[in-house]
């Protein structure tokens, strides 16, 4: 007599349909208009940087499977999701060596010596910028101007980059220059309250005033992902769409930033910045919809969402009002994943037919 087999797993028990490779595609798809956008934006050297850091970490991924003698697991393309989001994070003319370098921390720090795909207890794209940011702050914190790709001028590599700060260097073609950089908005607004200006007078120095408009259009300086405030925000409309991900988190999180930024620009609009200028620079609306609702290190429940993404926005503002750093996503949001077990336990629903008491008291 034949006896049925059972299997028993995990919940939920009810399969959505769309496989890991799935889920990582659908991501990547959403990114494609913002990375364009940027590559176009700054020229070759940002798509020699995306091709670095997603190269790298496919590479460490596959040198890693065979040393644990496991498959590959390169079909699921977590891999290149993970190097393109790294590429995302860096400034467009990021060094070769910082990019590969970035990559393999990202694999193997960040996500192979936890276990692999689903065991990774932070973002393994974040805190390879962490990494970077804290270890290279030279490299990491050159910012070019935006110059069309398809411009009348041309970016020319492997003579060394020319730094200006404020002016008009003129014409580049044949001057054996890179590329002229300035501060970020968020750096210009830092530096400028640190030397007693007012915000408006801040965000209007250094020949490069500020623009909501240019700022959400992507025509501004700052990493690939912190440019096109609109396409990014169009591609996790996207997301929220193919339902990757609920509402609670990119919500929050931007409440949690939006909110007390708010607060203070209406107590003191001479020290802080409106609620919209948070919301248009830096990396807010990347770490709000791609980088928080990572699905592995973010929390399961809907009470946990929330308070994960209030508690990313809300330690943004704090680290871009008084922190070290003038941007502060990816310092919270890997601040919150190390939170996410201790929120999944003080947010499980009730079981059916106990009360929460019962549940905590294991009745």
């Amino acid at each position: 007599m034949n006896h049925p087999i059972f299997l028993s797993s995990s919940s939920p028990h009810v399969h959505g349909g769309d496989s890991v490779a799935q889920v990582m595609h659908t991501v990547i798809v959403a990114l494609m208009p913002a990375t364009a956008f940027a590559v176009m934006m700054f020229g070759w050297p940002a798509l020699l940087v995306l091709v670095s850091t997603m190269l790298s970490c496919v590479v460490t991924e596959q040198l890693f499977m065979r040393l644990r003698q496991r498959p590959s697991p390169l079909a699921d393309q977590s891999a290149l999701l993970t190097g393109l989001l790294l590429g995302l994070t860096l400034p467009p003319h990021s060094p070769w060596w910082i990019c590969l370098l970035g990559g393999f921390f990202a694999i193997a720090a960040g996500k192979q010596i936890h276990g692999g795909l689903g065991y990774n207890i932070f973002n393994p794209a974040l805190i390879a910028r962490v990494f970077l940011l804290i270890s290279f702050p030279l490299q990491m914190t050159i910012w070019p101007d935006p110059h069309f790709i398809f411009g009348d001028q041309a970016w020319t590599l492997g003579q060394g980059m020319v730094i200006f700060f404020g002016g008009d260097p003129g014409p580049m073609v044949g001057t054996g220059i890179d590329a002229i950089t300035s501060a970020t908005p968020l750096g210009q607004y830092r530096t400028g309250i640190s030397m007693g200006q007012t915000v408006p007078q801040a965000l209007a120095a250094g020949g490069h005033p500020f623009s909501y408009f240019a700022s959400a259009m992507g025509t501004i300086n700052g990493s690939l992902g912190e440019t096109s405030a609109l396409l990014l925000a169009l591609g996790g409309f996207y997301m929220l769409r193919k339902r990757i991900f609920t509402w609670h988190i990119p919500v929050s999180m931007l409440v949690g930033c939006i909110v007390p930024a708010a607060v203070f620009w209406v107590i003191d609009n001479n020290s802080y910045p409106s609620p919209l200028f948070h919301l248009l620079t830096g990396g807010l609306i990347l770490g709000a919809f791609f980088m928080a609702t990572d699905l592995v290190t973010s929390p399961v429940t809907p009470g946990g969402q929330l308070l994960f993404g209030l508690g990313c926005g809300l330690l943004t503002y704090i680290i871009r009002t008084w922190g070290g750093y003038p941007e502060g996503v990816s310092f919270a949001i890997v601040i919150m994943n190390a939170t996410v077990p201790l929120l999944d336990q003080y947010t499980r629903p009730t079981v059916y037919g106990k009360s929460r008491r019962q549940q905590k008291m294991g009745l």
